[in-house]
């Protein structure tokens, strides 16, 4: 599909332009200069002052005409950021109604191309407004249905009573520790992920910065008397070194942060069958962490094979049974809904076998094409689903995880997800990831530790986000942590010193 627009000399409004496009339409290219070969002519008139602002917008093809306005006050705004935000609102109401009557596909979740939908929610309720005001604000201003208004209530309730002091954490931290290996690197996969094989001396000089920082950022939280909530470890696969070394950072992790008998969750991804063993469970369970993921993504030995999964159906089930036998008592398990050349028959079958293992936990992601995978360099070789087989297969998640009494409890949504969808962290009652509900709705900092590891600072007072990341490459890494581990430091003496006294 190509768009050419008119009226948009803005280059803020570019991006919202294209990513709710690639919502209605699977290829498309959008124009701002005159296209002579195009498909669609949208033109705006955007007029804004200190009051208000009115979009109009015209679309037109060789045979329809469509025109739609809307308008909004600026009512109890005054910054000029939050007023720009209104207006590229309004103007993406304009746009996304054209679209609708356009196509005849209405999008569940409005406008809103974001992560973290339930965030507006929370926000909405920290600051008073009732939940019916907050619903009522939601469907006029942002367009979404009252299926996901419901979806949203009801995680948030679920957060809140996971988390009943949710809103006051703002002066502890969680840790986020990145290991940025796994035994191959799947095909949808963009976090920092490398082949372990071969690479012992890369690990070695990694794993060394990593107990460095781990020191450093430990000794600064006893030091200012600042406790953590949760502890994840993530990357890659965590499980992807050996048992030696996981023993060895797991007593890093005891000997250098406050008060670890008292964190409220610690997890490790275990996420790689084929990564787990006897004794890595055995070590595991010598820290009293008991709180894993095991991933199967999908119980097609074919769609395994080509999103270049290494391991077996077999071997994912034998693991999840000797977690189980070695006294895992909170495992996660992730599934991929849309993976190539699976419809709503594979992803039923999946959820059967699912059915015979009943992890405490269940995360349903919708494939997305993320820009730098495989996937997306070779998106002719990755046959995916339609959007309505896509809808499907989410509405059997749904019906599944109800039937067998999963509640959902945490929700984000990525750009390109197939079928502007969402992924929904499913639980068992009391077996909730806390670290999943701090890192989706952004009430606390998190420090990245590791190489790729992100930090989100979160300053306790007015809520500013600042990110902060580390190296994906391990070389650049090695040769630096210390700088980066000094630079984390000063950005949390400069959120916390004023409230550590």
């Amino acid at each position: 599909m190509r768009i050419y627009i008119k009226g948009v000399a803005d280059e803020r409004f570019h991006r919202p332009l294209q990513l709710i496009a690639n919502l209605f339409f699977e290829e498309t290219e959008i124009f701002f200069d005159s296209a002579a070969d195009r498909d669609l002519l949208i033109d705006f008139i955007i007029d804004y002052n200190e009051v208000d602002v009115k979009v109009i917008g015209k679309l037109q093809d060789n045979e329809v005409k469509i025109e739609k306005e809307h308008e909004r006050q600026f009512s109890g705004i005054t910054t000029e950021k939050e007023q720009f935000r209104q207006v590229k609102n309004v103007f993406s109401y304009v746009y996304l109604t054209l679209l609708q009557q356009y196509t005849g596909i209405t999008q569940k979740w409005g406008i809103l191309t974001g992560v973290r939908p339930t965030k507006l929610l929370h926000k909405k309720l920290q600051q008073g407004i009732s939940k019916e005001q907050a619903h009522a604000q939601l469907r006029k201003d942002y367009l979404i249905t009252d299926e996901k208004i419901e979806l949203m209530q009801k995680i948030v309730e679920q957060q809140l009573n996971i988390v009943p002091d949710l809103y006051d954490l703002q002066k502890e931290v969680s840790i986020y520790i990145g290991i940025p290996f796994c035994p191959t690197k799947c095909a949808y996969c963009t976090f920092p992920a490398y082949a372990i094989n071969g690479k012992q001396g890369k690990v070695d000089s990694f794993l060394g910065g990593l107990h460095y920082e781990m020191r450093e950022i430990g000794r600064w939280l006893k030091d200012k008397d600042i406790k953590i909530t949760t502890v994840y470890y993530g990357g890659g696969t965590p499980t992807s070194i050996t048992a030696e070394e996981m023993d060895m950072l797991y007593d890093e992790m005891y000997a250098s942060f406050p008060d670890v008998k008292n964190i409220r969750e610690i997890t490790v991804e275990a996420g790689r069958p084929d990564t787990i063993s006897p004794e890595k469970l055995d070590v595991l369970k010598k820290w009293n962490i008991d709180r894993i993921s095991i991933n199967p993504q999908s119980y097609i030995q074919e769609t395994l094979k080509a999103i270049g999964r290494h391991h077996t159906v077999e071997e994912t089930i034998e693991k999840y049974h000797l977690a189980r036998e070695k006294g895992m008592n909170n495992i996660n398990m992730d599934l991929i809904i849309g993976l190539p050349g699976e419809g709503v028959e594979e992803f039923q079958y999946t959820l059967s076998e699912t059915e015979n293992l009943m992890p405490e936990s269940l995360t349903v992601h919708t494939l997305s094409f993320k820009r730098a995978s495989e996937m997306t360099r070779n998106k002719l070789k990755y046959k995916v689903a339609s959007r309505e087989e896509i809808s499907s297969m989410m509405d059997e998640a749904v019906k599944w995880t109800s039937k067998h009494n999963y509640e959902p409890y945490y929700l984000y949504r990525q750009k390109n997800i197939l079928g502007n969808l969402e992924n929904v962290g499913y639980s068992k009652k009391g077996q909730e990831s806390i670290y999943n509900i701090m890192i989706m709705e952004e009430q606390q900092t998190i420090i990245g530790l590791g190489c790729g590891a992100a930090s989100k600072f979160i300053n306790p007072e007015t809520g500013k986000i600042t990110h902060f990341a580390n190296p994906k490459d391990p070389k650049t890494y090695n040769d630096s942590f210390e700088q980066y581990t000094t630079e984390k430091i000063n950005i949390l003496e400069e959120l916390f010193f004023s409230h550590c006294k």
